[in-house]
């Protein structure tokens, strides 16, 4: 009777240069994840370098960075109109995305029927959510900055950032709506609700934990965008929109524009924005999370 040592199955196996392999693997891996991280490390030291140098030697105050527009003297320059901006952008950005983007995932996941089109459509959904961001600047310069002529303003910037976040925020709602339990569904119509009753009162508020979290991280996504405004024209304006039809210079253009300038003030200006920026982030980020956790809870 042959034992378990006696099957050529293991015998052939070299244990050893399998373990050898699985902690090669394991280094390569760990070694890409830290190489990010040191990367990103080192870009917010260098962000905090020049902002600390900026507000140190420069002689940049934080209270007249914030109350002051934007500027070509040094001096004078200011971070408030961006700020403004970049704030209307991402509400005029939520308002063209949201609905649009869950009420066409809403449609796909559960009233269009599983056919080859369906599956077209949701497979350029996809591919869409991946598009390079300078690719709908484009768009939105071409079919509505110079094709119905409405010029670079703030509208049109927030149009540009609706097409960029409307796919990722179609895919996100779909996976939020897929990982509802069908038994969560079928328990409702068990007790006479209709699809739609089922949909409004059951399956959206337990996905929305989902959609918000994927909807408030596109927007931190949009937030820091430059090439889809760079298109449309929000280049440099020293004042801040009081409106969707003014023209506007958001944080990235802005930061942008004080980079390529040579004088070093305007380096550490830029630099000082960036802060701004991140923790505009941040705070979305932030603010996602604490979303998710407080629906998670009250569900």
């Amino acid at each position: 009777m042959s034992t378990e040592t006696d099957d050529p199955l293991f015998t052939e196996i070299d244990l050893e240069w399998e373990h050898l392999k699985n902690r090669l693997f394991l280094g390569v891996i760990f070694a890409a994840s830290m190489f990010g991280v040191v990367m990103l490390a080192l870009l917010l030291l260098d962000v905090a370098t020049d902002f600390y140098v900026g507000v140190t030697e420069y002689d940049i105050g934080l209270g007249e960075f914030f109350t002051r527009d934007g500027s070509r003297r040094e001096e004078l320059a200011g971070f408030r109109g961006a700020i403004v901006a970049s704030i209307m952008l991402m509400v005029l950005t939520a308002i063209l995305s949201f609905f649009v983007g869950v009420g066409s995932a809403i449609y796909l996941e559960e009233y269009a029927p599983d056919t080859r089109v369906t599956r077209l459509i949701e497979a350029n959904l996809a591919n869409l959510a991946g598009v390079p961001s300078i690719v709908y600047g484009l768009l939105a310069l071409a079919a509505f900055v110079n094709g119905i002529g409405i010029g670079p303003i703030l509208i049109a910037g927030s149009v540009a950032l609706a097409l960029l976040v409307m796919p990722i925020i179609i895919v996100t709602t779909q996976e939020a709506l897929r990982s509802v339990p069908d038994g969560v569904r079928n328990g409702s119509y068990a007790t006479g609700a209709t699809e739609w009753q089922t949909i409004r009162r059951v399956v959206l508020p337990a996905a929305m934990p989902g959609i918000m979290t994927g909807t408030i991280l596109a927007l931190a996504r949009a937030i820091g965008e430059t090439a889809p405004l760079i298109m449309v024209g929000a280049l440099f304006v020293n004042r801040t929109p009081f409106g969707p039809f003014d023209r506007f210079s958001a944080m990235p253009t802005q930061i942008y524009n004080w980079a390529a300038e040579p004088s070093q003030h305007f380096v550490h200006l830029a630099a000082t924005g960036i802060a701004v920026l991140l923790a505009f982030v941040f705070v979305m980020n932030g603010i996602a999370v604490y979303l998710r956790n407080k629906y998670e809870t009250d569900i």
